[in-house]
């Protein structure tokens, strides 16, 4: 099928990642095929690189005329007006670039995949402004300020590593989102955990804010829907290796599953994986208290490519912290054994 809406060819600047203008310009014909849609479901078919909400966000500011005349996103239009858009794109506020190393794993003009080391906050928040690996994404690519969170699709807790996926452009970023919502993305992470497995299993329980205690997340009924897949890779004494699978992206979610069904992570000082077990030997008992941090790593991240829809698989090994602790493990294994 051929192309539906017509755009001005002056505006075709705005989908190179390099973009770096104040506005953002679109000018266009609805094609006959939208009449009878809502303006902002037009738009949406029509500026594909933009999200729906991005869109109507800019039709409440008047930055979108039809025939020369506001309308609302929820009116109808006809099919063969002409559009024109001229919106005002906000730059990350204030937020400073810093050239910090990153592990660029894969790189192309739509997409970075970023392998996280462990105690790096993602975006700057309360008591964390700098040093974030937002600052170090707008220092390797300067043109990720004019893209929502400076690209970033998904995050990982602060002492979480792994992969992550950085959108370049306001197309990547889009279709990114949708997909991660549409459950599109894999992402496929190793956990060590307190307590030995039988095997493996799904928890399909819905996650939100615990009712007294605000850092922390909890299973609750009147949460959001959750659901992460879980199979034992290998068990030990007394704890096991798993590989965890998301169907959705929750704050904390494999750390709150596993630790509901009796198995935090190791390390974890929130969930209650801190604890030592019975008849530990002293290498893994000192291995487990110098363990700083919950023993989760995001291991695999496979998605089709925003920009060709190519599949796209990345994978990173265990860090030398969780790697190391297996060893132990398997050494504590081997000694009960003989």
């Amino acid at each position: 099928m051929g192309k539906q809406y017509s755009e001005s060819a002056a505006d075709a600047s705005d989908s190179d990642p390099a973009h770096t203008g104040e506005f953002r310009e679109h000018r266009l014909d609805l094609p006959p095929e939208a009449a009878g849609l809502r303006l902002d479901q037009a738009l949406a078919r029509a500026l594909p690189q933009y999200s729906r909400v991005r869109l109507q966000g800019w039709i409440e500011e008047g930055a979108v005329h039809i025939d020369g005349q506001r309308m609302r996103a929820k009116d109808k239009v006809l099919g063969g007006e002409h559009v024109s858009v001229r919106a005002h794109w906000a730059a990350q506020g204030r937020l400073e670039p810093e050239a910090l190393p990153l592990n660029v794993v894969y790189q192309d003009r739509g997409l970075f995949v970023i392998d996280k080391p462990a105690g790096w906050v993602v975006h700057p928040g309360a008591g964390n402004p700098r040093h974030t690996l937002q600052n170090a994404l707008l220092a390797l690519d300067p043109a990720l300020a004019h893209v929502p969170r400076a690209g970033l699709v998904h995050r990982l807790d602060k002492d979480t590593s792994g992969l992550l996926a950085v959108a370049r452009t306001i197309e990547a970023h889009t279709r990114l989102v949708e997909a991660l919502a549409a459950r599109e993305i894999e992402r496929v992470y190793l956990a060590i955990c307190t307590g030995v497995l039988t095997g493996g299993g799904t928890v399909d329980e819905p996650i939100g804010r615990h009712r007294s205690q605000r850092t922390r997340m909890a299973v609750r009924g009147d949460g959001r829907s959750a659901v992460t897949h879980y199979r034992v890779v290998q068990r030990f004494r007394a704890h096991t290796l798993v590989q965890v699978r998301l169907e959705t992206g929750r704050t904390h979610q494999i750390r709150v599953h596993l630790t509901h069904i009796g198995y935090p992570l190791v390390g974890d000082p929130v969930y209650g994986g801190r604890r030592m077990p019975a008849g530990c030997g002293a290498p893994l008992a000192e291995a487990l208290r110098a363990f700083a941090r919950q023993a989760l790593h995001a291991s695999r991240l496979a998605l089709a490519h925003p920009l060709t829809g190519q599949p796209l698989v990345c994978e990173s090994p265990l860090p030398p912290d969780m790697a190391g602790l297996l060893a132990t493990l398997e050494e504590d294994a081997r000694d009960r054994r003989a």
